[in-house]
């Protein structure tokens, strides 16, 4: 009993002890960063000095940079890569549609070992669809058998380059230049002719245009008073060209309005009237006396006719030869038109009305726009359609 007191003293002595640990273990722990800050201290006063100096932020250095590579693009270029040759190109092939009939025909000849009478039977063939005309066709293969009789032709390739070249001499003789009179004072007249429905008053409308071009006044003739619409229309055309035109009323006389025109473009003066005419009356007789009517009474005072212009659709074939000599006979026609021949196979007309009748073609129409009617160039068109089977 008598230890009682001293061992409470002992408790509370401890108690003590441990409580004056934990005080001193905290006040440590408060004490830290302060002992570990104290050495940065030198590390803050540097980076304030560093602040006085105005700092870029870093987006704006980031865009700068960026311009500056964009501006070094521009001025170095793309990386130059390997040199490449362009690829040629090939010419355009104005007659592919005339020449597709003949195609097959000369690479199958050409392709033969020797001259047999199928070889025969196939140029026939290819000539005759191609509407170069029984006569013409008879014509071009009974000399090419009489060269083989002589030896001077002896292998199927040698025959079709025969062929090709007797074809070109019958196309080359006549000229092709269209005929305009600077020696006269008074206005050349170019009568255009043929049936409605050929094309006529758009290579009138398109003639107007090159004529223009070429430093030509140019009057239009609406002589074509039968057809409905048919003034109107070239007077559209004459409205494109910025050329004047004559135009009478509907059902009267061409002869008339054709007169009219002459002696309105000598009064302006214009130096070539381009002159519509009709292209069906009740019958054929009546249609060509009275394209030779038209031919007289132009030709009266004031103008001169240079040039009467056969217009003829490539696609009628051989009803295009029969037109052809209808008008020759009724208004001595110094020319052909041929229309539409991109789109016909049918371009062997070309050797019908030129062999049979002497009339040159003297333009072709390729195509709806205003450079599509062209001077016919009888060397190229020949080329293309033995080239086209080579």
């Amino acid at each position: 009993m008598d230890n009682a007191p001293l061992i409470l003293l002992l408790l509370v002595g401890i108690v003590v002890v441990f409580g004056l640990g934990v005080i001193a273990l905290n006040r440590r722990r408060a004490d830290a960063p302060a002992a570990v800050e104290a050495p940065s201290a030198p590390t803050v006063e540097k980076s304030l000095r560093i602040d006085e100096v105005p700092r870029v932020e870093e987006p704006t250095v980031r865009k700068e940079v960026e311009e500056v590579e964009e501006v070094e693009a521009e001025e170095t270029g793309p990386e130059p890569g390997p040199l490449v040759e362009p690829e040629p190109v090939a010419p355009k092939r104005r007659f592919a549609k005339a020449a597709g009939i003949f195609t097959g025909a000369f690479a199958g000849v050409r392709a033969k070992e020797k001259i047999t009478a199928d070889t025969w039977d196939d140029l026939e063939e290819t000539l005759l669809r191609a509407d170069v005309g029984l006569s013409v066709t008879t014509s071009l293969l009974a000399g090419l058998k009489s060269r083989i009789d002589k030896k001077e032709i002896t292998d199927p390739r040698s025959l079709v380059d025969a062929l090709q070249a007797e074809m070109t001499a019958q196309l080359s003789a006549n000229a092709r230049d269209l005929t305009f009179d600077a020696s006269v004072k008074q206005p050349n007249i170019w009568l255009f002719v043929g049936v409605n429905g050929v094309g006529k008053t758009t290579t009138i409308g398109k003639v107007a245009f090159a004529q223009k071009a070429n430093g030509r006044n140019v009057l239009l003739a609406a002589g074509d008073t039968f057809r409905a619409a048919a003034s109107e229309q070239l007077e559209t055309w004459a409205g494109r060209a910025e050329v004047p035109i004559v135009r009478g009323s509907e059902g009267g006389d061409p002869s008339a309005v054709i007169f009219d025109a002459v002696q309105s473009a000598a009064a302006r003066g214009c130096d070539l009237v381009l002159a519509d005419t009709a292209g069906r009356l009740q019958n054929k007789t009546n249609l060509m006396e009275e394209l030779k009517k038209v031919r007289r009474v132009a030709e009266k005072d004031a103008g001169t006719v240079t040039e009467v212009l056969l217009v003829i659709d490539a696609t009628t074939g051989q009803n295009g030869l029969s037109q052809a000599a209808q008008f020759a006979e009724a208004t001595n026609v110094t020319g052909v038109v041929l229309t539409k021949l991109d789109g016909s196979a049918k371009g062997g007309i070309v050797f019908a009305i030129e062999t049979q009748l002497g009339i040159p073609v003297k333009l072709v129409g390729l195509g709806e726009t205003i450079a599509d009617l062209v001077a016919f160039d009888p060397d190229e068109y020949i080329h293309e359609l033995f080239d086209a089977g080579s």
